[in-house]
């Protein structure tokens, strides 16, 4: 079993257990894996023959270890990955992965449904209930709050920036109810995310609070998968080297991918491609880091994100460390993440432009988030023709139809709503329940109403 410890290094380690029922650790810092077990080339390269919940299995029980019994762990996985991620050819030797056809049409299922069900798992074995506070972008909120709906031992509170997020993405949270509520903050996605770590870290609130951000390391572990289902899927000679294209906002994405790199995945390069919230390619470029503050409202609203969570995590993989306010305590080798990862800052305006040319070029509709990958995986073919003969795989986060408005504008084409979100759209909405503008507020509204 591997232990894991913070990433702020003033906590006690914990078993897998620990780290997904508490979430953030009492420092502060990030639960992080003591050691990245490895696979070998030819155990990767047999993927090709598993679905995708067989490749879960091989996966997870490496870290997971026996805390939970094989058939139970089956059974989890199972349940919680019950649908298709398509991989696509697109044109030369480019790729793109559709991670978006769970039940909230966003990539957050993958790893929202199995958090989900680990910790019902863990919380029956030790008879125990838990307050999620999730902060959320976009996506993440639904994709929680659809996860966890329902679970008795759960009680989940969403907290989402009222004015940066699509009429879809907020009526995934707000039209549950039961044990899900919802709250849309006067603010940044960045307030939103204090909030929640200040009540983790908060003495004076008695609650048995956890998060199902990809703060909590059991959210983020399930995003590895897909990165094995992809090579798996595209690669054809053992030890085959691929190129991943991935939005990224939060980090938690591109972290699943560098975990699967340090499992021994063969990967040439990431590309981890931003809106204009550019902290980490100044940063990588520069030496210097400096927030977003506060963060841009971009097209793609899900990325809009001025201090990453997982920035703690990606720079604790490269020899370095930095705080959950952004403060750098020890560089990391940046000249290793430069030879990793090709890092850039995509403005709204090539967004829109990678919308409509997609559409013209291949007749498909990408959405924003997965424009800013494609336009970023174009800027690296640009800049590095060497590499112009090795495969890529490019990430498609959402369904375009979360996010009709930008699509008829640029391509005058209304995106198809899938199944699941017409009935969302239907429903009503549970007004919002206060008013926040600080931490106090929250503080208030919890201790009023846990």
């Amino acid at each position: 079993m591997i232990m894991l410890h913070s990433t702020n290094l003033n906590a006690p380690q914990v078993d897998f257990k620990e780290a997904i029922l508490t979430g953030q650790a009492p420092d502060r810092g990030l639960y992080m894996l003591n050691e990245i077990p490895r696979l070998d080339d030819a155990e990767m390269f047999s993927f090709s023959d598993l679905e995708l919940t067989q490749i879960a299995y091989k996966v997870l029980s490496r870290i997971i270890g026996d805390l939970i019994p094989k058939e139970q762990l089956e059974s989890i996985i199972n349940s919680a990955l019950n649908f298709e991620i398509p991989i696509h050819y697109v044109s030369n030797h480019d790729y793109m992965m559709y991670i978006d056809q769970g039940p909230t049409c966003s990539f957050k299922d993958v790893g929202a449904r199995m958090l989900a069900r680990l910790m019902e798992y863990f919380l029956e074995v030790e008879n125990k209930n838990v307050i999620i506070i999730t902060a959320t972008s976009g996506d993440t909120g639904g994709a929680v709050a659809q996860a966890f709906y329902e679970m008795n031992r759960i009680q989940v509170v969403v907290l989402y920036p009222k004015n940066e997020v699509s009429n879809l993405q907020r009526k995934q949270m707000t039209t549950l109810g039961k044990n899900v509520t919802a709250i849309g903050i006067n603010g940044k996605f960045d307030d939103c995310q204090k909030f929640a770590k200040n009540a983790f870290a908060d003495k004076d609130l008695d609650l048995n609070l956890t998060s199902a951000n990809s703060i909590n390391f059991g959210r983020l572990l399930p995003q590895t998968l897909y990165y094995f289902l992809a090579y798996s899927r595209v690669a054809e000679d053992l030890g085959e080297k691929v190129i991943f294209s991935v939005p990224s906002g939060n980090f938690g994405n591109l972290l699943g991918g560098l975990i699967a790199f340090r499992m021994g995945l063969p990967v040439k390069k990431f590309i981890a491609a931003v809106n204009e919230n550019d902290e980490f390619p100044r940063y990588v470029n520069s030496g210097t880091y400096q927030k977003v503050e506060p963060s841009k409202n971009c097209l793609s609203s899900a990325m809009n994100v001025g201090h990453p969570s997982n920035l703690a995590r990606l720079i604790e993989m490269y020899g370095g460390q930095i705080d959950e306010i952004g403060i750098v305590h020890k560089d990391p080798d940046l000249e290793k993440i430069r030879d990793d990862i090709y890092t850039i800052s995509i403005t709204d305006e090539l967004t829109k432009q990678t919308i409509k040319g997609f559409y013209e070029s291949y007749s498909k509709i990408i959405e924003p988030h997965g424009a800013v990958g494609w336009a970023g995986l174009q800027a690296y073919r640009t800049d590095t023709p060497k590499d112009k003969n090795v495969k890529s795989i490019s990430i498609e986060t959402a369904d375009p139809a979360k996010f009709p408005e930008a699509i008829v504008s640029l391509i005058n084409i209304t995106p198809k709503l899938p199944q699941c979100l017409e009935i969302i759209n239907q429903k009503e909405e549970f007004p919002n329940p206060v008013e926040i503008n600080t931490y106090e507020d929250f503080k208030k509204y919890l201790q009023s109403n846990y």
